[in-house]
């Protein structure tokens, strides 16, 4: 397959004067990520980290390249650029993703590139009190959403992304479909957010009604199920539970839809809840998940059931809130409190 020059290859795809036969390989790297189901956040990423790659080296395509512009441009990154491992180490995975998926080249010594060692950090958890704080000073959706997170152990996007079909009432639990892992699994429904989930689905329809109304109500479907189920679309129990306000275009194919809820209003609306009530640590939604399993495990529940809810691969990945209960703390005396009788 043939590619355009350099400089087209770092193109935006509303760009200049390119040659349309030939396809950008920028374009190329987003239908290889779309056909193998990346997500949309990680196909950004991934054109980012490429894209960056390719300037960083000016302009150079990379199949001249090789190891030794892959290895400075993840040192340039750790060196100049302050970034953490983990970003370090998607920047190489997306240029994994391009010589191995889309070049189709085979090249040994990418398999020698050194990963950044991600440090060993123990999770921000917040006490029963002080995410009570938090949730008291958030209303609307931001609270609703803040509260399931905490109340099942979600991943934000998990939560985002959830089905009007996967919130079961009458079991008390809300199914997770394709979860990190492309795994499925169960978690608990708070009978605390019983009414107001209810009363979220109600304005979902009434929203889903008006878009039909319209013409559209036309919800997005992972994988080949748009194929599959010609129709599932359209239908309520596909629709999202935290459906956004407005229609937008999808940006993978142009056609308007009703998206989910924003998570950069979740993220801001959690910030000034945080200050509101004056909390010290900082707080993201990830940090309800992490005081969702530390709460659980102060309340006495076995580690394999909290494994089983947060979705944890390996119990080792769960047992990291054992650090962080305070038993040791509260457990041990420490020699500058004993007393000599």
């Amino acid at each position: 397959m043939s590619y355009q020059s350099s400089d087209a290859v770092v193109s935006d795809a509303s760009g200049g004067a390119a040659d349309a036969k030939k396809p950008r390989l920028l374009d190329d790297v987003r239908r290889r990520l779309r056909l193998k189901h990346y997500s949309l956040r990680t196909e950004r990423a991934y054109v980012g980290w490429i894209r960056r790659f390719i300037l960083a080296n000016s302009k150079r395509h990379p199949r001249q390249m090789g190891v030794k512009e892959v290895e400075a441009f993840l040192t340039l990154l750790a060196t100049r650029g302050k970034v953490a491992a983990s970003t370090q180490n998607q920047a190489l995975s997306a240029l994994l993703f391009l010589y191995r998926e889309v070049l189709q080249v085979d090249l040994p010594w990418m398999e020698d590139v050194v990963r950044a060692k991600r440090p060993q950090r123990l999770p921000v958890v917040l006490s029963v009190a002080e995410v009570q704080a938090l949730l008291a000073r958030m209303e609307g959706r931001p609270w609703l959403i803040a509260s399931v997170l905490y109340g099942t152990g979600l991943r934000l996007m998990e939560c985002l992304r959830l089905r009007v079909k996967d919130v079961d009432f009458a079991r008390n639990e809300i199914m997770v479909r394709d979860g990190k892992g492309g795994k499925d699994r169960r978690t608990v429904l708070p009978r605390a957010l019983v009414e107001p989930l209810q009363r979220e689905l109600e304005r979902v329809r009434l929203l889903h009604d008006d878009d039909l109304a319209a013409g559209f109500g036309e919800v997005w479907l992972p994988h080949a199920l748009a194929r599959k189920y010609p129709n599932a679309a359209r239908e309520f129990g596909w629709q999202y539970v935290f459906a956004a306000r407005a229609r937008a275009c999808d940006p993978r194919d142009g056609r308007e839809r009703r998206h989910h809820f924003d998570e950069g209003m979740l993220s801001r609306a959690l910030k000034r809840a945080r200050l509101d009530a004056g909390l010290a640590k900082p707080v993201s939604a990830h940090t309800l998940r992490h005081s969702f399993a530390t709460h659980l495990l102060e309340a006495g529940y076995d580690i394999r059931t909290i494994q089983e809810l947060l979705g944890h691969k390996d119990v080792a990945t769960t047992q990291i809130y054992t650090h962080v209960l305070g038993r040791g703390g509260n457990g041990v005396l420490s020699p500058l409190d004993r007393r000599v009788d």
